[in-house]
C-alpha cells in the first residue's frame, strides 16, 4: 500500500520514475520527492501535515480545476445547484443548470465555493501556407565594421530585406527583459522578466560609438546605450501616448520598473537584496517607489520604448510582405532571482531549477537555473501568467517558436538541496487550450521546441492542437527530403548546434574536449558518429562537397510547412552562436555577423538561398 507521501506525491504529477536518453530507468528517492513537494508549496514537514495535505488534496469538489471548451458550444460541465460565472471581460452571469455557449478566452466559474477555469480554445489552430524565412543573432546585426549590439532598428532593415528577398518571417532569439545593471549576464535564454523586452536593443541618436571587437564588447554598448536613453529621456517631457500606455499597462509595468530602479541601487538580483525589499508589497519597497518615482518613470519610459521600436519594426516585416513578420521566441523558463520571480514569487516553484536528466554529454544531468511554473499556481490562477506571457509576444510576433515544449508535458526538476531532480507533470491540456486562445486572437501561428528525451504523446498533441513541431536536419540522420512530416518546421540546426561549416569538420566535439567536458576516447567515438552522420547526409543531398546550396535545396523540397535558414549557413560562418554546458569558457552570444544589417538586402548568397527556396514553390 503505498505511503500517504507516495499518494500525494502522485496527486500533483510527481513521476516515480523515468527512462534517461541513455536508456537507464531512474527512480525518484524519498528527498527529490519531498523537495519537489515543497517546491510547489506543499507542507511535507511533519506526519500530521502531510495528512492534511492529502485530506485537501482528495476532498471532493463541486467543479473541476479547469475544463476545455469551444467557442460557441454549451461546456459539459455538470454544475450542482447554482452558479456564478465571471465572463474574460468582467461581465457576470448567475443561474442553474446548463452553462451557456461561451466565447474564446478564460472564464471562471463558481459553484459552492469551488472555481473552474473555463479554457474557452478552438480544437485546432490553422496552419500556415508553404514558407521559408531566416533566424538570425540580432545581437551580432552590426557586423565586423561597427561595435556593439545590434539593434531594433537593425532588424526592421535585415526584415526590409528578407521580405523583399521572399522570406516569410524574420526570426531571432529571446527579446526579454534582461539584467541592464549587469551587462554580463547576456545570456537571452536566462531573462528577468518574460513580458518584458530587453532594452540593450533600444536605439537612440546620439548613441556613442563603440569599437568594433573580435567579440562583442556587451558592458562597453550598455555604456554608451545608457548615455544615450538618459539624454533621450531628459528630452521626452510630457508625452500622452507613453502616459496612456503606461496607464494601460497598470501594476505590472510599475512593479517591473521598480524593480529596475531598486536594482539599480541594491544589485541585479534580488535575492542579495535586505530582506525588506525583497517583496514587492513591503512598506519598504513602496517608501522606494514614493521616493525613486522618476527612476521608476525612466525604467518604464524604457519599456515603452522598446515596445515602439519592436512594433516598428514588426511593422517593417509586414510592409516588406512577410507572411508571418517576426518570428520570436518564448524561453522556457526565468532568472530565479530576477524581476519575474520577484513580482510574482506565487507563479513559480522556488528552491527548484528546470533541467534536463542524464545523457551521453552530462553524465549528471543539466541545471538550468531557471524558475519553473509551479503547476498548483498555474491552475489557481486560470493560467494567468503563461496567458500574459504569450499575449505579450504575439503583440508583435505572427510566428511564434515556444522553447522547450516538452515541459508542457513534463518538467525536470532539480532541487537547489543537492539531490537527483525528477520529472513534474504538466497540465498539458490546458497550457495548450491557452496558447490556442491566445494565438488564435491574433491569428498566429505557434512552433514548439520538441527536441530530446520526448514523452509519448506529446508530438500527437501538438498536431492536434495545429502547434507545428521542429524537424533539425542534422538529427534526422540522411533523412531523405521527401519523408520529412508536413505540420513542421525544418531547419538544419539550431542556435545551440554547430553550424553547417562546423557541424561537418567536428567543430563542437573539439570545443568540447579542448573545454574538458568530455575525455579523448568520447571525442574520438564522437568524431566517428559524425564522420557517419556526414555521409549519410552527403547521400540525402545528393553530393559529398559541402555545398551550402544542395542543403537548401534539400529543405526547400521537404514538405515542412516552413523551412528556417539559419543565416550562419547562408553566409558560411563557422563558429557556434552558443555551446551549451559554457558561460565564460567560450563566447557565447557575442560573435558579430560577417557582414551588417544594411549589407545584407544586396548579399549574394541570400539572394541564391532564396533562388533556390523559390524554385522549390515557397
Amino acid at each position: 500500500m503505498p505511503s500517504p507521501r507516495s499518494t500525494l506525491a502522485r496527486h500533483y504529477g510527481l513521476l516515480p520514475s523515468y527512462v534517461d536518453q541513455t536508456g537507464r530507468r531512474r527512480r525518484m528517492g524519498a528527498a527529490t520527492r519531498d523537495a519537489l513537494l515543497s517546491a510547489m508549496g506543499v507542507d511535507v514537514s511533519s506526519r500530521d501535515a502531510v495528512a492534511a495535505a492529502l485530506a485537501d488534496a482528495q476532498r471532493e469538489r463541486a467543479v473541476p480545476p479547469y475544463y476545455i471548451a469551444t467557442p460557441g458550444q454549451v461546456p459539459d460541465v455538470i454544475v450542482p445547484g447554482a452558479w456564478s460565472l465571471t465572463l474574460e471581460n468582467g461581465a457576470t452571469q448567475e443561474g442553474r443548470g446548463p452553462l451557456p455557449p461561451l466565447d474564446l478566452g478564460l472564464h471562471c466559474l463558481e459553484a459552492r465555493g469551488d472555481q473552474c477555469w473555463l479554457l474557452v480554445a478552438p480544437p485546432s489552430l490553422s496552419l500556415p501556407e508553404r514558407g521559408w524565412g531566416v533566424t538570425l543573432p540580432l545581437y551580432g546585426l552590426r557586423g565586423p565594421a561597427r561595435g556593439g549590439v545590434g539593434d531594433y532598428t537593425d532588424l526592421a532593415t535585415v526584415a526590409k530585406a528578407l521580405g523583399a528577398a521572399g522570406a516569410g518571417f524574420v526570426g531571432i532569439n529571446p527579446v526579454h527583459a534582461g539584467f541592464p545593471s549587469d551587462p554580463s549576464a547576456i545570456s537571452p535564454y536566462s531573462p528577468s522578466h518574460r513580458r518584458r523586452f530587453a532594452v540593450k536593443h533600444l536605439a537612440f541618436r546620439g548613441t556613442p560609438a563603440v569599437p568594433p571587437t573580435r567579440h562583442i564588447d556587451y558592458p562597453a554598448s550598455a555604456a554608451a546605450l545608457q548615455a544615450a536613453a538618459e539624454a533621450a529621456f531628459a528630452q521626452s517631457g510630457d508625452d500622452p501616448a507613453f502616459a496612456a500606455w503606461r496607464a494601460d499597462e497598470g501594476a505590472s509595468l510599475e512593479r517591473f520598473a521598480t524593480y529596475e530602479a531598486l536594482a539599480e541601487h541594491h544589485g541585479p538580483k534580488w535575492s542579495a537584496w535586505p530582506a525588506a525589499l525583497q517583496s514587492p508589497t513591503s512598506r519598504d519597497v513602496h517608501a522606494f517607489a514614493t521616493a525613486q518615482k522618476d527612476r521608476v518613470r525612466y525604467h518604464a519610459w524604457l519599456q515603452f520604448q522598446a515596445e515602439t521600436q519592436l512594433s516598428i519594426a514588426a511593422t517593417a516585416a509586414r510592409d516588406a510582405g512577410m507572411a508571418h513578420g517576426l518570428y520570436l521566441d518564448l524561453a522556457v523558463g526565468t532568472d530565479p532571482f530576477g524581476a519575474e520571480t520577484w513580482s510574482e514569487p506565487g507563479a513559480f516553484a522556488l528552491g527548484v531549477s528546470l533541467g534536463a536528466p542524464p545523457d551521453a554529454f552530462a553524465a549528471d544531468g543539466q541545471r538550468w537555473n531557471l524558475a519553473p511554473f509551479n503547476p498548483r499556481a498555474l491552475i489557481s490562477s486560470g493560467f494567468a501568467p503563461l496567458a500574459a506571457t504569450l499575449r505579450c509576444q504575439l503583440r508583435h510576433a505572427r510566428l511564434l517558436r515556444i522553447d522547450h515544449i516538452l515541459g508542457f508535458e513534463r518538467a525536470f526538476w532539480v532541487p537547489d538541496t543537492g539531490v537527483p531532480g525528477g520529472y513534474v507533470a504538466m497540465p498539458r491540456d490546458a497550457m495548450l487550450a491557452v496558447v490556442r486562445i491566445e494565438a488564435a486572437r491574433v491569428g498566429a501561428i505557434v512552433v514548439g521546441e520538441d527536441l530530446g528525451n520526448i514523452p509519448h504523446g506529446l508530438r500527437g498533441a501538438l498536431g492536434r492542437s495545429g502547434i507545428l513541431g521542429c524537424r533539425v536536419a542534422m538529427f534526422e540522420r540522411g533523412l531523405a527530403a521527401e519523408d520529412y512530416p508536413q505540420p513542421v518546421l525544418a531547419s538544419f540546426g539550431t542556435h545551440d548546434l554547430p553550424t553547417w561549416l562546423g557541424w561537418r569538420v567536428g567543430r563542437d566535439i573539439d570545443l568540447r574536449e579542448t573545454l574538458g567536458s568530455i575525455d579523448a576516447a568520447t571525442a574520438a567515438n564522437a568524431r566517428q558518429e559524425r564522420q557517419a552522420d556526414v555521409a549519410r547526409m552527403d547521400c540525402a543531398l545528393g553530393g559529398t562537397d559541402g555545398d551550402v546550396d544542395m542543403l537548401h535545396a534539400y529543405l526547400a523540397h521537404t514538405p515542412a510547412l516552413l523551412v528556417a535558414l539559419q543565416i550562419e549557413d547562408i553566409l558560411g560562418v563557422a563558429d557556434q552562436p552558443n555551446l551549451p554546458g559554457t558561460v565564460d569558457e567560450y563566447p557565447n552570444w557575442r560573435h558579430p555577423l560577417p557582414l551588417a544589417a544594411d549589407d545584407l538586402a544586396t548579399d549574394v548568397r541570400l539572394a541564391r538561398a532564396a533562388s533556390l527556396m523559390a524554385q522549390a514553390g515557397r
